[in-house]
């Protein structure tokens, strides 16, 4: 069975940083593309950014919101994922989730409903 457990949340001033992470449990996270969503109060899911499977290439891609000021990297023999979010502003803050799939196309990497795997999320609030 799948875990994913998140971390690294809190509350920072716009500009500041923060470094979230995400420990997987139950699988090798070697195989999976490993993501990162994020929701704000009232609105829908949304996508943050991916580290795609080494199999599919291995690449990193980002929402345009994020991209220049967020990274994702995944560390496959400690089985974590990390977002590095600098700069970061009052529009940022949401609840952040990790999310795991094995089996993902990459043209639907910006899908929710691609991945099967979910933390339980971890609160990001950016005051101005």
């Amino acid at each position: 069975q799948v875990q994913l457990a998140e971390s690294g949340g809190g509350s920072v001033q716009a500009g500041g940083s923060l470094r979230l992470s995400c420990a997987a449990s139950g699988i090798a996270i070697r195989p999976y593309a490993m993501a990162w969503f994020r929701q704000a109060a009232g609105k829908e899911r949304e996508f943050v950014a991916v580290s795609w499977r080494p199999s599919g290439g291995g690449r990193s891609y980002y929402s345009d919101s994020v991209r220049g000021r967020f990274s994702i990297s995944r560390d496959n023999a400690d089985n974590k994922v990390y977002l590095q979010m600098n700069s970061l502003k009052p529009e940022d803050t949401a609840i952040y989730y990790c999310a795991a799939d094995r089996s993902a196309i990459l043209s639907d990497y910006g899908r929710h409903t691609a991945y099967d795997s979910w933390g339980q999320g971890t609160q990001v609030t950016v005051s101005s």
